[in-house]
């Protein structure tokens, strides 16, 4: 796991204040009694750094990104750190039928972490993104198709170490990708796609454990939810 993204006590202690009240005059910002020379140092950091303003008034206050930065600070620290949250990604399965079998479309991941596993295409949702645009995005980006997408559902997955370290938490947003059409991308940096049988799907050597609930999500006729943790060997 990354380490914790820590700031200065001090920036943490202006930003918590301004997080409570529209502005505050620099007196009213050093709750700590720190000499004016070392907190006016700080507080300027933070105003250069663009998460601060100071107005005509000589008020300072948050800026919209100031304002988003410390709504994710853990105030119950003793020194406030930015709060890990779940990453959120996109998951798409295709599929198609070739001489009346059933194929689905896997990506061998060729990038760390889990080099050389097999599931589903897809990446991180960009902020500001919808699920559809997200899922259409990821899906042209890395096999080169357009197809007809509906959202399945969402699966919710922790990977631990056999020690119980968590490695990694992802909520996926799981889409259907029915009548692919375009010239499929075989290869490209940091992975290959591949159309398989389930049946060659059961065989396949490294498979990411969850990759066939994820097939058994796409082919019901609801949106389903589902939520595991996982304790795995290579990361």
């Amino acid at each position: 796991m990354k380490k914790e993204i820590i700031i200065h006590q001090i920036q943490s202690e202006i930003l918590r204040v301004l997080l409570f009240q529209p502005q505050a005059r620099f007196v009213d910002l050093n709750k700590l009694k720190i000499s004016t020379d070392q907190f006016a140092f700080h507080l300027k950091s933070l105003v250069e750094s663009g998460l601060v303003v100071k107005s005509d008034k000589c008020r300072y206050g948050l800026t919209p990104i100031g304002k988003e930065f410390a709504n994710r600070l853990d105030m119950e620290k003793q020194t406030p750190q930015i709060e890990k949250q779940a990453k959120i990604g996109v998951l798409i399965f295709a599929i198609k039928k070739e001489s009346g079998v059933e194929k689905y479309l896997l990506q061998q991941r060729l990038k760390q972490p889990y080099f050389g596993y097999f599931g589903g295409v897809g990446g991180k949702l960009k902020i500001g993104e919808t699920l559809f645009e997200g899922a259409k995005r990821e899906f042209k980006e890395e096999t080169g198709l357009t197809a007809k997408l509906s959202f399945a559902g969402v699966n919710h997955k922790t990977d631990y170490s056999k020690e119980k370290v968590l490695f990694e938490d992802k909520i996926f947003f799981v889409f259907r990708a029915d009548n692919p059409k375009g010239d499929l991308i075989k290869e490209f940096q940091g992975g290959k796609n591949f159309w398989f049988s389930l049946s060659e799907i059961k065989k396949l050597p490294n498979l990411f454990p969850d990759v066939l609930d994820k097939i058994k999500m796409i082919q019901e006729k609801q949106i389903s939810f589902s939520e595991k943790k996982y304790f795995v060997d290579e990361f």
